[in-house]
């Protein structure tokens, strides 16, 4: 139990700080008059809360910080499908959580203007306003590259000390692509956590990004399964 508990803490932690680093970033910095980090910026500051992340905290737990990671995961043989509850639980709390603390900070000053709040969505609540196909399309597509990306990296021929570098570059390039159709998801905690908060749309549409991301982890997970694993 004890170790369960250190695994779950772990998850927890690393999920707040991804959604409170990434989010935050876009909903605190992102549109600072004159200053702001724009879509780049936010891209990078969830590819390195990552990166950080993954060495902080992925000797204790494997460094998940995501539903839609550990599903892969379990599919891709590498964890067990017995933990997957109590992982999924840490990290959605943990994405609640930051959120709130976002939430409290983001609305403590006069006038405060937290425009979506960096949720997710399609149609009206895309930030280029893509329908919901285009929507599911690349949420499945780049959780499935994210999920072929993640088991190259932390395989045992893979050099084992750039595993986090590498998928916090890939999380960056995803962003980088994908923030104008979806505000980037690819992971249904830290879509959960600002979606209520947000506008009340963003909950309606929440469903996609629980399913869109999983079905991507799937399919990553089973391409790798088939084509890419040697002894890993």
């Amino acid at each position: 139990m004890q170790s369960n508990l250190k695994k779950w803490s772990a998850e927890f932690i690393g999920t707040f700080w991804l959604t409170f680093g990434g989010c935050g970033s876009a909903v605190l910095a992102a549109a600072f008059p004159d200053l702001g980090i724009g879509f780049t910026g936010v891209a990078l500051a969830f590819g390195l809360t990552v990166v950080t992340g993954a060495y902080a905290f992925g000797p204790v737990s494997g460094g998940h910080f995501n539903p839609a990671v550990s599903v892969g995961l379990v599919v891709g043989g590498r964890f067990k499908a017995a933990e997957l509850p109590g992982y999924v639980i840490a990290q959605v709390l943990g994405a609640i959580a930051a959120a709130a603390l976002l939430y409290v900070i983001a609305t403590g000053k006069a006038n405060p203007s937290i425009g979506n709040f960096a949720t997710n969505g399609y149609g009206a609540l895309s930030p280029d306003k893509y329908g919901m196909t285009a929507a599911l399309l690349v949420e499945v597509v780049l959780t499935a590259v994210f999920l072929l990306v993640i088991l190259g990296a932390t395989a045992k021929r893979a050099a084992g000390s750039f595993g986090g570098l590498a998928i916090g570059l890939c999380l960056t390039l995803i962003h980088l692509v994908s923030i104008p159709v979806t505000n980037t998801s690819v992971n249904p905690a830290r879509s959960t956590g600002p979606a209520l908060f947000g506008p009340p749309e963003a909950l309606g549409q929440l469903w996609l990004f629980w399913v869109a991301p999983i079905v991507g982890a799937i399919i990553g997970a089973v391409i790798y399964k088939a084509l890419l694993r040697d002894e890993d």
